[in-house]
């Protein structure tokens, strides 16, 4: 089934690692991979962000298998939260990026376009979050308010 917004149907994303026990050659125990998560999310990385460099840098396949925790729940527990949730802050970003581009051209029809498509995927997530009590029920998507939200 083809995506709402795209013109392909995609296989996004790699693949999780075959094993669920922690492998031989993580010489991290599960202590040094929570600080070190800790860490780099004080430095202001996403949480995907986190597991790439915990993956390509550490040596970890996936922080549960060696921590027990998942990142977020490691985030929680240290007190490190984020207003957004991580894909609705991109498509904000997104959208910002966007506006920002459209005030030098104003006449970029298809730039227009795309940010009617983007603000759309941001309302139907919005409405899930609110669903799923992640965002306040009175949460509102404000592009000039939202801008603090997601600055970086």
């Amino acid at each position: 089934m083809a995506r709402m917004h795209s013109r392909k149907k995609g296989k996004s994303g790699s693949t999780r690692p075959a094993r669920l026990e922690r492998p031989p050659w993580v010489e991290l125990s599960p202590d040094e991979v929570e600080n070190e998560v800790v860490k780099l999310a004080r430095r202001g990385h996403s949480k995907s962000m986190i597991g790439t460099i915990m993956r390509d840098s550490r040596g970890v396949p996936l922080v549960k298998i060696v921590a027990g925790k998942k990142i977020s729940q490691i985030l929680e527990s240290n007190d490190i939260k984020n207003p957004l949730p991580e894909d609705l802050a991109n498509l904000v970003r997104k959208a910002l990026n966007i506006r920002n581009h459209l005030e030098n051209n104003h006449k970029d029809l298809e730039t227009k376009k795309g940010l009617n498509r983007t603000e759309s995927k941001i309302y139907r997530l919005i409405k899930y979050y609110k669903k799923k009590k992640v965002l306040a029920t009175d949460f509102k998507y404000d592009p000039e308010k939202i801008r603090t939200l997601v600055a970086r």
